[in-house]
Formats: C-alpha cells, structure tokens, sequence
C-alpha cells in the first residue's frame, strides 16, 4: 500500500485561515454589539449616568486589551500560538456569556475589564501564525482574509439591536447566546489546528556580536516606531467610528436603534472586507516588483480617508453619511490588511507577535482615550464636522509617515 500523500504546505496554510475566520469573526462581534445595543444595555442599568460613563465603558476594555497585548504577543512568541489563540477564545467566550448577567455599571466595567484580558492575547498570536505559514505572495491576501472574518463580526453585531429591541429575546440573550458559542468552538479548533515547525537557527559564530531582546530591538527600530505611529493615528478614528457611529446616526438622523446599528456598521464593514481583498491582492502583485509594494497600497487606502472624514463629519443626510462611511471602510481594508505584512518586512520572525502586541498598546490606549474625549466633547456639543475635520488632518500626516518605512529582506532581518 501506498504512504498517503502530505498535504500541500500552501493548501495547509490557508486551511489554518479558514479555521481562524470564525473566531475573528466572534472576537469582534463580542466587541461591537455593544455599541448598537446601547440604548438598551443604558436603560437597564440605571447606575450608566451619562456620555462619558459609556465612555469609560467602551474605553475600560481598550485600555486592558492594549495593556497586556505585548504580554499575550510575547506569550505566543515564546510557546504554543495555537494554545494561546484557544485559550484566549474560551476564556473571552466565558466573559461574554458573564456579561449578558451583569446588573451595574461596576459589574459591567468588570466584565468589559476581563474581555480586553482575555481578548489581548488572540490578535498578535493569530496573525502572527498566519504570516509564519504564507512565507510568499499570499501574505496580504491570507492576513487580508482573515480580517473579512472581523468585518463580518462586526456585520452582525450591527444587528445586534435588532435583536435587543425584540421582546422575545434582547441584549443579555445576545451575549449570553454569543459566549456559549465561542466556548464550544475552542474545542474542536484546538484539535483541528497545529503549530508550524520552527527551523531551528544555527548556532553563532563565537565572535559575533549578541543579537538583541526582543524590546531593544524593536523600539531600537526606527521603522518599528514608525509603524506604530502609522498604525495608532487613524486607529483612533477607526475606535470612534466603531464605537459611536450608530448613536451618532441615531441621535442625527432620529433613526431606531436597529437601523442606527445596521446604518453605521453593515456598509462600512463591506466596503472593508472589500478593501481588504482588494487591497491584499494589489499589494502581493507589487510585491512581485517593488519591495515597498505593501507600503504603497496601505498609503492608496490611508488617502482614501480623507474625503470619508469629511463626508461623515458634514453629511446633511443619511445618504451622504452612509456613502462617506463605505469610503472609509474601503481604506481601513486597504489599511488593515497590510499592517501585519509590513511588520514581517522590519522586525524578526520570532518578535512579530510581540510586535504587534506593543502596536496594539499604543493604538487601542489612543483609542480608548479617543472613546472618552469623544463622549467628553458630544457632551459639550463640539460639533461634528470639526471633529471630523481634525481627524482628516491626522490621517493626512499618516500617509507621509508611513512612506518613510523602508523595508528589509528576509535576509538582513535573519541577521
């Protein structure tokens, strides 16, 4: 008889991305349906005051998350990412279900508190899995897929007020319903996924001079410190996006909550999953040519914020808004799934995760500010359009930051 023939590596790697797509995919529906059932969640527990607690709210669990991101990159850089990734998806399943129970605005700080723990450690050992798998021209394409996974996460939970609007069900059947789901599938993606085989590296010479840690190197790296730049400016514009596009639209446009939810979330999260197909596509093409060709396509995505920034900011109705907002998405896709790609272009294959980790601190801590400065100033009737405005400006100063990356070979970083 003959010995069955091995899998292909390429047909493997991508297998591993459609097995991490539903756990995107729940990682940021755990996250968004708070935004869209807002009304509800507000009206249930009285002890939520005012803009800002809901604020302090969404911003409790971006702290957390960008506090021990780093930890969870650097966990899953030094042991098992596939034991990392599972873990993290059961013990966030388990918060989820504890938040649908929740009766204050403690217990609900609480619970967000421990969903940034827990979550933190998923993206950086994720992508970096996947980037260690599509060693070629399928990177952008494979990190570009697994994002569509989170934009589909957060297309659902633009529905999420349907569902708290209805009287059979509302929003602690959604999370309670949602971490059920998640802890089930922990189980069987543990035992489906596996670890790429690490080449062991040869010992050094004995006069070589020692290689950096992991966090000298990477804050030593000055295209390190400008990716996180890149990476936090417009992030921040993407939290406040996420986070109060529906109550913006609701309270704007005097929309339900259901429709403010699907509104805000359901175009904007398309045109993302199809900017980061698009995008992921045009950047492994130029890569073929150009060594900066990841660089360029996330710049072509950056740009398009512009003109979405101020569309949003100014939109007299409901149209214009939602057309402003498919713009936008259509950059972050751009934008988003070439941010782990060119970190594998500055930093070493075993500090990706834990890179990752460190973008993630700077961004999501600038985000949940941003969260809270956005509540603070609604709260005293900033406008908009100024807002907005500002927001253009910084995504502006992105494009010339992120332009003066430059990029090395697989084999300058093996050094």
């Amino acid at each position: 008889m003959e010995n069955p023939t091995p899998p292909s590596p390429l047909r493997y790697a991508w297998f591993v991305v459609a097995l991490l797509v539903p756990v995107a995919m729940l990682n940021y529906l755990d996250r968004q349906m708070l935004a869209t059932m807002k009304s509800s969640m507000v009206g249930d527990i009285p002890t939520i005051a005012n803009r800002a607690d809901w604020g302090l709210v969404l911003g409790c669990f971006k702290w957390t998350y960008a506090i021990l991101s780093p930890f969870g990159g650097y966990i899953a850089d030094r042991f098992s990412r596939r034991w990392v990734i599972c873990g993290s998806l059961f013990v966030w399943s388990l918060v989820t279900w504890w938040t649908g129970h929740v009766t204050t605005f403690n217990e609900l700080m609480m619970a967000r508190a421990l969903m940034g723990i827990s979550e933190a450690f998923y993206i950086p050992a994720a992508l970096a899995l996947i980037t260690e798998y599509h060693v070629g021209h399928t990177r952008s394409r494979a990190v570009g897929v697994h994002q569509t996974g989170i934009y589909l996460g957060q297309i659902m939970g633009g529905f999420a007020g349907y569902v708290a609007d209805s009287p059979d069900h509302g929003w602690r059947w959604m999370f309670t319903t949602c971490g059920m789901l998640g802890a089930a599938y922990a189980i069987p993606l543990l035992v489906a996924m596996r670890d790429p085989v690490k080449v062991v590296a040869p010992a050094p010479a004995p006069d070589a001079p020692p290689k950096l840690g992991v966090v000298r190197g990477l804050l030593g790296n000055r295209n390190f410190i400008l990716l996180v730049l890149y990476f936090t400016l417009p992030a921040i514009a993407g939290w406040v996006v996420r986070d109060w596009m529906p109550d913006i639209l609701r309270e704007k446009f005097n929309l339900g909550q259901g429709k403010a939810g699907v509104s805000a979330i359901l175009y904007v999260q398309i045109a993302s999953l199809v900017g980061a197909v698009i995008g992921g596509t045009l950047a492994d093409r130029w890569m073929r040519h150009n060594p900066r060709g990841r660089i360029y396509a996330s710049a072509i995505g950056m740009t398009l914020f512009l003109p979405a920034l101020f569309s949003v900011g100014n939109a007299g109705t409901l149209t214009v808004a939602i057309i402003g907002l498919c713009v936008f998405g259509l950059g972050w896709g751009f934008f988003d799934c070439n941010n782990m790609p060119i970190l594998c272009q500055i930093a070493r294959p075993e500090w990706r995760a834990t890179g990752y980790g460190i973008m993630n601190l700077v961004s999501i801590s600038c985000g949940g500010f941003g969260d809270w400065a956005f509540g603070a100033l609604r709260d005293r009737h900033v406008p908009l359009n100024l807002i907005f405005g500002v927001f253009a400006g910084v995504a502006l100063l992105s494009v010339a930051i992120v332009l003066l990356i430059k990029p090395r070979s697989e084999a300058e970083l093996s050094r």
